[in-house]
């Protein structure tokens, strides 16, 4: 029988087969177990507009999602993730504030599916999508928790204008006297002279209120430019934005929006969106930027170009500043429909960009009054953000948050207000210069 099993399986295959099967038994008790994934930081951003829950992970997730009723809430079921460490942290960042989110919770449901359940104040639209690994983020699983029922955004606020029209229509308004445009040589003055307090003036009629977007960059997941002491530009533009909003409201025929007013994050064509929605007659966005080398300082404009940058370094900043959305993290497959109807509308933006141009150059001058410029003229590129069809848009690097001597006088509350003024002497100019049409446009709800 033995020579009989021999002729059928020669000697060599069984040697072969037997060393393999004692090389798989060594190989499993040698290699470890595939360890799970590891959430290693969790984020709640809570905005009027939506909540935002970020699991950061080490690597990509993988997860089922589904909604319940009565009580609404929201369940995820990630696989491969333990219920502890950061993820079990997240259940104590939740804030009273938070207009959408009651509560979080988390634990084991089976064995290697952790279960996290936001429980919900209200209806919503979630968007739930993944994030590959960019800038020091790592995979990120990004829930969006949008009101299912609410009136939109634009809505909400065309109301607030209509209102606020209606209140202040009998009023009459301080007017800027016309001032000759200084030289470029004049502008560059010396950063410890202070800016102009707004001078009175006569008083005239005014058809309507002069609306101005004021837009502070970044925010939320996308810090912005990091300054040497740790200095956010997130933190620095959201703070000069609240102060330039304060001194517009203060003047009788404007009145501010901001895009946001907290640190959360808001994708570059809703920026957009919002100054459209309330007919915006001027978009500002306010910026602090960094440079590879500390010693890059000085104050910029910049506006939109349809034929390029107008330098290389304006290039790179538009870069810069354009993937704000892919640190930030958007849907894309959301993102890709509003980029398509901004496409539409941008086919001639000519007097969009000359009125771009001489708000820029009114404000530019006004800044040379409290710090040094870096460039003499309103520069241009291919910016996302300025990109409004119909309103004229600026974008405002109010200094080099990664230059030293910047980045402290940035944080310097005195020096904010300076800016906030120049910044608003400046667009008083314009408007003076320019005063609006009556308005005859609906607001553009997209």
């Amino acid at each position: 029988m033995h020579d009989a099993f021999a002729i059928r399986y020669p000697r060599n295959l069984i040697r072969f087969l037997t060393a393999a099967l004692l090389l798989l038994v060594l190989f499993s008790l040698t290699t470890p177990p595939v360890s799970a994934a590891s959430v290693t930081a969790t984020r709640l951003w809570p905005s009027p507009d939506y909540s935002r829950v970020t699991l950061e992970m080490d690597a990509p997730p993988t997860f089922t999602q589904f909604m319940l009723k009565d009580p609404a809430r929201l369940v995820i079921d990630l696989e491969g993730v333990e219920p502890e460490g950061q993820l079990a942290e997240i259940a104590g960042k939740v804030t009273a504030q938070d207009k959408f989110i009651a509560g979080i919770r988390i634990g084991r449901n089976r064995p290697g599916v952790t279960r996290l359940v936001v429980d919900l104040k209200t209806e919503i639209r979630p968007q739930i999508f993944t994030l590959k690994p960019m800038g020091d983020y790592g995979h990120r699983l990004v829930l969006d928790l949008y009101p299912a029922a609410l009136d939109s955004i634009e809505t909400q606020v065309e109301t607030a204008i209509a209102q606020a029209e209606r209140d202040t229509a009998p009023a009459r308004v301080e007017a800027v006297t016309a001032e000759p445009d200084r030289s470029t040589t004049q502008a560059a003055r010396p950063a410890q002279v202070a800016a102009r307090a707004p001078a009175p003036a006569p008083k005239q009629d005014y058809k309507r209120l002069i609306t101005i977007a004021i837009d502070a960059g970044h925010g939320g997941e996308d810090p912005g430019a990091i300054g040497a002491k740790g200095s956010r530009e997130k933190d620095i533009t959201l703070s000069i934005a609240r102060r330039l909003k304060g001194l517009i409201d203060k003047q009788e025929n404007m009145r501010a929006h901001l895009t946001r007013d907290g640190d959360y994050f808001v994708p570059l064509h809703e920026r957009v969106n919002k100054a459209r929605a309330v007919q915006a007659d001027l978009f500002v966005s306010v910026h602090a930027d960094a440079f590879i080398k500390p010693h890059a300082r000085g104050s910029s404009v910049f506006a939109l170009s349809e034929k390029g940058a107008t330098s290389a370094a304006a290039r790179w900043l538009a870069k810069k500043e354009n993937d704000a959305d892919l640190i930030g993290g958007v849907n894309l497959a959301t993102a890709k429909s509003e980029h398509v109807k901004l496409a539409l509308l941008d086919m001639s933006q000519e007097a969009q960009i000359r009125d771009s141009m001489i708000v820029g150059k009114a404000v530019l001058d006004e800044l040379g009054g409290i710090n040094q410029l870096h460039k003499r003229y309103v520069e241009q590129a291919g910016f996302a953000v300025l990109k409004a069809p119909d309103i004229p848009s600026i974008l405002i690097e109010t200094a080099f948050i990664s230059n030293p001597e910047e980045e402290k006088r940035l944080n310097d509350e005195a020096y904010q207000d300076k800016m906030a003024a120049a910044i608003v002497n400046g667009i008083k100019r314009y408007f003076d210069r320019n005063p609006p049409l009556a308005r005859n446009k609906v607001a553009q709800n997209f």
